[in-house]
């Protein structure tokens, strides 16, 4: 796992033993030596971490990740604060501008290594989830980078593990301050609980009794369900090797012993907005999925989505020896629907018959917009006898009740004609059975619409 550094500091020695220690894991070491430099690289997108000096001559460190933070161009890189500072107020005045996290000098091997690689893997993970989500705004999706520059990072739901009276005593109620925290004293009920509740971060002490916290750390990454829920150990001073371990296997962040509530609240709030990040980026992923394949007025699969998938469905039928059949469905005269009541009442129609479609088929049928007023069902394991049937039970149910229009002040009548065709043997491919159910199609409208017709192959 490679990565390319940022290293900014203004004393040259400093960067030299920085850049040897990153090149010898080889990592690719970019440096800069202020602050208005270091914006620029970050702003070209040419590193991945960056590890930034808090006392520098032109613009200190807080106010270069102050800046970096709160430009949505750049407020998802990882910015590590390296400094002499080892009070808990600056590591809280560097977590509030926006640090992930520190490392204090002379810093250790260990622990530099343990902290980049951790960073890297959400590095490349949320560089993922950007990247498919890229076309966003081009599609009309609001921008998830936006909300998470002005997100809190409070109003948390949280689950803290610890077994250990004075200590969950003392916690819980400075995160109850600004989260809702369920306190969990038995770390194998923990487990369940991670995987039944929606949690926006765990905390999890590494000084449990009768269980390893560790252990609990690496059940909650194995779970699907709770593999993107952030994890913040509490340790003791001398737990160093156990942390580096927790940063490998998935722990996001720690607090060692004695706890500064405000740091312990500003790393709290650090974890949680970068969760919901992360779940606005999925989310738009989601949305960008679902409208590439979904037609935007009825809801049904558009013909992209039902070209892709038609073929491998007619192939597992096929290899499977098992029935598949195919509607072709089609409003009756709907020109005349746009042409006597406007577009808007044609898209009326097309909905609500979008509606009944869905109601009258199974959930494993596919139904589609093949385009206009014409639509696709794919029915696997169902032969044309009971193809048929369906057909014509949702061929009644239009024809039997009025479709509302112009915000149900008018209701007129709609018909449809609908052509059905099957697998017939192994050598059929897709294209064969919708252009057989495309010409019965064509003979229910030729004989008088409202009608449904069978291929007779």
């Amino acid at each position: 796992m490679t990565a390319r550094i940022l290293v900014v500091d203004d004393v040259p020695a400093n960067v030299r033993l920085l850049e040897a220690r990153l090149s010898a894991e080889y990592f690719s070491v970019v440096t800069a030596s202020c602050g208005a430099e270091a914006l620029e690289i970050c702003e070209r997108a040419e590193c991945d971490i960056v590890l930034l000096d808090v006392m520098m001559p032109d613009m200190d460190g807080f106010e270069v990740c102050r800046r970096l933070k709160s430009n949505p161009a750049t407020q998802h890189l990882p910015v590590v604060m390296v400094t002499a500072l080892d009070q808990a107020s600056d590591r809280v005045k560097g977590l509030e501008a926006g640090a992930d996290d520190f490392l204090t000098k002379p810093v250790s091997d260990v622990a530099l290594i343990a902290r980049v690689r951790s960073l890297v893997r959400l590095k490349m993970m949320t560089d993922e989830l950007r990247m498919r989500a890229v076309t966003s705004k081009e599609i009309g999706i609001e921008n998830p980078a936006r909300d998470a520059v002005t997100d809190t990072g409070k109003g948390a739901h949280i689950l803290l593990v610890d077994d250990r009276k004075t200590s969950y005593e003392r916690i819980a109620p400075v995160l109850a301050s600004e989260h809702t925290v369920d306190v969990e004293t038995d770390p194998s009920e923990a487990v369940f609980r991670v995987a039944e509740s929606n949690y926006d971060l765990i905390i999890v002490s590494l000084g449990l009794e009768n269980f390893d916290g560790l252990r609990l750390c690496s059940q909650t990454r194995s779970i699907e369900r709770t593999r993107n829920v952030p994890i913040l150990c509490i340790a003791e001073a001398e737990d160093a090797s156990r942390l580096v371990r927790g940063l490998e296997i998935g722990v996001n962040d720690y607090l060692i012993r004695p706890i500064d509530k405000n740091e312990m609240l500003a790393r709290v709030r650090t974890q949680v907005r970068k969760k919901r990040f992360s779940e606005r980026l999925r989310d738009n992923v989601q949305a960008s999925i679902e409208m590439a394949v979904t037609d935007g007025l009825t809801g049904l699969h558009n013909r992209r989505y039902m070209e892709s998938h038609v073929s491998t469905l007619v192939e597992q039928a096929a290899a499977r020896g098992k029935p598949l059949t195919v509607l072709v469905l089609d409003i009756d005269y709907f020109k005349s629907v746009n042409d006597t009541y406007g577009h808007d009442a044609g898209d009326d129609v097309l909905r609500e018959f979008s509606t009944r479609l869905k109601k009258s088929i199974r959930g494993i049928d596919l139904a589609c917009r093949y385009g206009g007023e014409e639509f696709v069902v794919v029915m696997p394991d169902t032969d044309m006898a009971v193809a048929a049937m369906v057909a014509e039970r949702v061929r009644r149910g239009i024809a039997t009740e009025s479709f509302p229009i112009s915000q149900g002040k008018q209701a007129i009548e709609v018909t449809i004609s609908i052509g059905i065709a099957s697998l017939t043997n192994t050598t059929d491919t897709s294209a064969d059975i919708l252009k057989r159910a495309d010409q019965a199609l064509y003979r229910a409208k030729r004989d008088g619409r409202n009608r449904v017709v069978a291929d007779a192959a």
